[in-house]
């Protein structure tokens, strides 16, 4: 099935993750909403790919999706404050393949001997 031309579109980049905001139209002129978040993967090869998931919201849902989003967002922001609470988001936050490279340099370089070149 073709993609419907977008209306009206706006654009949310947040790290991998991207939401698309479009206003698209019906077979009878009306408008509804679609949000897409795209997010993308690296494969081992260094190749990449995206995964889409898509929400339709037609006008007669917009005032309670609306009430109930703001509702939960606000929840959100009362119980745990603004700041994102997350180990990827954390000043000192090491991914695990990055301690295991910096644990195994350590254990190599602590079986060798210093050697002063001058003395050679």
């Amino acid at each position: 099935m073709m993609e419907k031309e977008e209306i009206y579109s706006k654009v949310l980049r947040a790290g991998r993750r991207t939401y698309f905001f479009d206003v698209r139209a019906t077979k009878a002129g009306d408008y509804y909403l679609t949000i897409t978040e795209s997010k993308k993967f690296t494969n081992d090869d260094g190749s990449f790919h995206y995964k889409k998931h898509k929400i339709y919201l037609y006008k007669e849902d917009f005032t309670e999706f609306n009430e109930i989003l703001k509702e939960m967002t606000n929840y959100v922001i009362s119980e745990k404050g603004d700041e994102v609470i997350s180990e990827r988001h954390q000043k000192d936050y090491k991914k695990e393949a990055d301690e295991a490279v910096t644990t195994s340099e350590t254990d190599t370089t602590s079986r060798f001997t210093d050697v002063d070149f001058d003395d050679i």
